[in-house]
């Protein structure tokens, strides 16, 4: 058998390989759904959820389109070899380059097979062990995060804030979308970070090791994702304490969603609705549960446990060293840099792809 030829069969075995991975077969299956949902004269009825299906349509057929195209181009590449004659089948050599580059493109989307890899995002950052120095840490955090999402084109909206005493951040939870994926590539932040450096609000200028934890969600905001009994729900409202002028501090606008059987519970404040924050809590309350089924491999809430707390903090991810060195080091992938500056500016697309080659090979 002709080399060139053999090269195709390959590429074609190699293309089928990682369609299988993907399971763009699931993924065609479920457009051809929406196109029946979508072909119905009623279906514009409700605009509100035509808009979702219209939008997950989207998204399904860019992600897939592309592994059809390549699929058909390949088997057209066969038919043309087994029909042209020797000077055509020399042109077909540049041909079949195209095609090996197609598929090295493609195989990037192998790093993201997660169920909610496509979702958007809800960052929440909390200031550990460290005093104002880790408020200071939890602060940076959140600007080398904002910084990343800038360049990489993403909307970022502040969820919910607490200032430091001194300075920095307590506690601060965003959301971050805008492009594809943003779930997939950042699931990895997951985790507590450290930092050491001369303190700036130590008054001997000793070196100090401050904490703080990052937690990474999928943004869930579809009740249909994942169905909630209402008698698991508690919900408290309460007067608003935090920004957003005076009609806020002086509304019961602040609510609490409580997560009875896990004991999981999310506080907003930050909207001047109580109705607003009541959706945006159970939307990150969503996200939170679907992220301990997850990590619990369990199908169904009622056989969740609760998080704990305790074990999450033990879980180190990433040193940044600022003194006497400089460093960042992230203890699972073995990746290091010297610069830290430039990380800490949001420069850390070299440890998410670090990452996404480890979960790979994991």
């Amino acid at each position: 058998m002709d080399d060139l030829k053999q090269q195709t069969l390959d590429l074609q075995a190699e293309t089928e390989a990682a369609a299988e991975r993907l399971d763009v077969d699931t993924m065609v299956q479920h457009k051809l759904k929406l196109d029946e949902k979508m072909a119905k004269p009623d279906f514009w009825k409700d605009s509100t959820k035509a808009q979702v299906i219209v939008k997950q349509h989207a998204k399904l057929e860019k992600r897939i389109h592309p592994w059809l195209e390549l699929q058909k181009d390949i088997d057209m590449l066969i038919e043309l070899y087994e029909l042209g004659d020797d000077t055509m089948r020399a042109d077909l050599s540049g041909q079949l380059n195209e095609l090996v580059l197609r598929l090295a493109q493609l195989k990037e989307d192998l790093k993201f097979t997660g169920p909610y890899d496509d979702h958007d995002v809800i960052l929440s950052i909390y200031a550990g062990a460290g005093g104002t120095d880790a408020q200071d840490w939890a602060h940076m955090l959140l600007r080398m995060y904002t910084r990343w999402a800038e360049a990489n084109h993403c909307d970022v909206k502040i969820i919910d804030e607490s200032a430091g005493d001194e300075a920095g951040i307590k506690s601060v939870t965003v959301e971050i979308s805008g492009v594809e994926f943003l779930f997939g590539r950042l699931k990895g932040e997951r985790g507590v970070h450290r930092l050491v450096r001369l303190s700036p609000f130590n008054a001997d200028k000793l070196r100090q090791t401050s904490f703080a934890k990052v937690d990474i969600l999928p943004k869930v905001d579809r009740p249909e994702d994942l169905e909630i009994d209402d008698k698991d729900l508690r919900i408290d409202v309460y007067r608003s304490g935090g920004h957003g002028g005076q009609s806020v501090n002086t509304t019961d606008s602040a609510v609490r969603v409580t997560h009875i059987p896990t004991g999981i519970a999310v506080a907003i404040q930050n909207e001047r609705s109580q109705l607003q924050n009541k959706e945006t809590a159970l939307t990150i309350l969503r996200s939170k549960l679907i992220a301990l089924q997850m990590e619990q491999h369990k199908d169904k809430l009622s056989e969740l446990k609760g998080p704990s707390q305790a074990n999450e903090w033990g879980s180190q991810i990433r040193s940044y060293v600022l003194h006497p060195y400089k460093q960042v080091k992230d203890l699972r992938t073995k990746y290091e840099t010297s610069d830290a500056e430039g990380v800490l500016e949001g420069g850390i697309d070299p440890l998410i792809e670090a990452y996404l080659d480890y979960t790979i090979g994991q």
